[in-house]
């Protein structure tokens, strides 16, 4: 038997084999590994794509009507939709998992955040998912992309139950042209069935809830939670896999860009002002939430923004009030019974409203979202102590130990559970969401900082003149004034003050902000109760930082100062 006869019956035999099975196997081209890897696509998820009223691509109009006749939300006085996501308001952190495989074990870094759960409670569930979606009388298909930068970026594919998370995910996600839809294969899918309940003794979850990533399979299942931000915050998680294998950076930021060219990064967790302080009628908006930084510049991993609502005015935050039209979804604000008018004061629901909504309902945008390398970096922290200078410049070593720290205090509906401010340390002020060990993205931080010569600051958007239930937020007009002067350079020769806990350069002066704001102790009627609020802050720097023990000497030497 010749050798190219044998070729033959060997693939005639595994063909035989492939199709014995019922499954189709399937190349897709993996944009951020540039090879090609086999991704194996079960019989139930090609059923899904074929369900005879499965929706694909719905326009925003389309997808409003739907919403409307399947009664799953109503319309606001601007034309945006309003949902409920019932009892959970917030992520669920403590329900997230990542597959346990040949792919994950390698890489990932497993703890508290990054918890394994096995590929055959993962499979169970997959199956419980698909058999689920399929009983539905209508699914909704969304195919987008993560990541502006065509170099870098993710096709993804997003099934939903429900009409209001499928217009969620297509604001959200990047939306891809008629021509691009055309050849579009994603590389995750994400199965999102949020009346599916988990039974955490057979199914292996923590509650009914859970948040499933299969980096093998590329798959992502959603279940238990009706809360949209699950979805969102899933394909960040991916990027932060995917992108650091690329030499690129992954970021949990904001960031927008100077009419010269320069480009400001704003880091911090939820509710620290991120999106607030990044739309600048001044400056040109890049995203609000999540971003890349590669050997070209910066790049939005997303077509939209999540924007938290409490409080919000046309006066304090012009942009985002405008951006809630028509296609912006709001989840659990309230709206009057006969104007339809939102409240966005009552938080009878939860303090963590959110509107989401396309960039493009931002006037000011760079189109598309890609720039150059920052000028500026902001680190955010709303700090409930009051005791963290509301702007401070930072040294290289100081920049990496607070990165590594990414000390905020984390605000009430953020997540299940918190009703009240409450410290807590998320490196680089985004752990939930890191599957790689958090030095991977400090030190890629520490090189490019050095490599492009940006500054650094810490702003304290959190309290003065006292702690939470003392002091007051401090106002956002001061914070832009500081943060206008820190973008415009006027901060890098300023007269500064060693703040003797923490050891900060805190300038004296900032034009519009008066000077006894800029030292918090002097805004506090106690000193003493200052004094041990910030060795209390400190200490709690110093223990959280013990874990980072791979930090150098300089970067460990550059936190606060605390009486041991």
């Amino acid at each position: 038997m010749d050798y190219s006869l044998k070729c033959v019956i060997l693939i005639a035999n595994l063909l035989i084999t492939m199709f014995s099975k019922g499954k189709d196997f399937i190349f897709h081209t993996n944009t951020m590994n540039k090879g090609r890897y086999p991704m194996e696509q079960t019989s139930s998820l090609h059923e899904l794509l074929k369900h005879p009223q499965a929706r694909h691509n719905l326009s925003v109009a389309q997808l409003v009507e739907k919403i409307h006749s399947r009664q799953e939300g109503s319309l606001t006085s601007t034309g945006a939709v309003r949902s409920e996501t019932g009892e959970y308001t917030g992520r669920s952190p403590q329900d997230r998992f990542i597959v346990s495989d040949d792919i994950s074990d390698a890489k990932v870094d497993w703890g508290k955040v990054n918890q394994p759960i096995s590929k055959e409670l993962f499979h169970r569930l997959y199956d419980k998912v698909t058999a689920h979606l399929k009983e539905k009388d209508e699914l909704f298909v969304f195919d987008g992309y993560a990541g502006a930068d065509e170099k870098y970026r993710l096709p993804v594919q997003v099934i939903n139950e429900f009409a209001w998370h499928n217009l969620f995910s297509r604001q959200m996600l990047i939306r891809p042209t008629e021509e691009e839809l055309e050849t579009h294969e994603p590389d995750f899918t994400i199965l999102s069935a949020p009346s599916l309940k988990a039974d955490p003794e057979v199914d292996g979850t923590n509650s009914e809830v859970f948040v499933i990533i299969s980096l093998e399979e590329r798959v992502i299942l959603i279940g238990g939670t009706e809360y949209a931000g699950e979805i969102k915050k899933s394909v960040f998680s991916i990027m932060n896999y995917l992108l650091p294998q690329q030499n690129v950076l992954s970021m949990h930021c904001s960031a927008n860009v100077g009419e010269e060219g320069d480009v400001a990064l704003f880091f911090g967790l939820s509710g620290t002002g991120k999106t607030t302080l990044s739309a600048d009628p001044n400056r040109r908006l890049i995203g609000d939430d999540e971003h890349g930084w590669s050997p070209n510049g910066v790049f939005n991993i997303e077509g939209g923004c999540y924007a938290k609502t409490i409080n919000l005015t046309e006066e304090n935050e012009p942009q985002i009030f405008k951006a809630i039209r028509f296609g912006a979804v709001l989840e659990n604000v309230i709206l009057n019974n006969d104007t339809r008018i939102p409240d966005y004061d009552d938080v009878s629901l939860t303090e963590n409203t959110r509107a989401a909504y396309p960039l493009e309902n931002i006037d000011n945008i760079v189109t598309p979202s890609v720039a150059g390398h920052p000028n500026a970096i902001i680190f955010l922290t709303a700090d409930a102590s009051g005791t963290l200078p509301p702007i401070s410049k930072l040294s290289k070593e100081q920049a990496m130990y607070h990165f590594l720290s990414g000390y905020t205090s984390k605000l009430a509906g953020t997540e299940r559970g918190v009703t009240e401010p409450q410290p807590t340390f998320s490196a680089c002020f985004g752990a939930p969401f890191l599957p790689l060990d958090p030095s991977t993205y400090a030190e890629m931080l520490g090189e490019k900082i050095d490599q492009f010569n940006a500054n650094v600051f810490l702003v304290n958007t959190g309290w003065t003149g006292g702690s939470y239930g003392v002091g007051s937020r401090m106002k956002l007009g001061y914070t832009r004034a500081m943060i206008q002067a820190a973008l415009q350079g006027e901060l890098t020769t300023v007269e500064t003050e060693k703040d003797g806990v923490f050891g900060l350069e805190v300038p004296t002066h900032v034009p519009g902000v008066p000077d006894e704001v800029l030292l918090p102790r002097n805004t506090w009627e106690d000193k003493t109760a200052y004094d041990a609020e910030a060795q209390k802050l400190a200490t709690a720097f110093h223990e959280n930082f013990k874990q980072f023990t791979h930090a150098s000497e300089g970067i460990q030497q550059a936190g606060p100062t605390y009486k041991a």
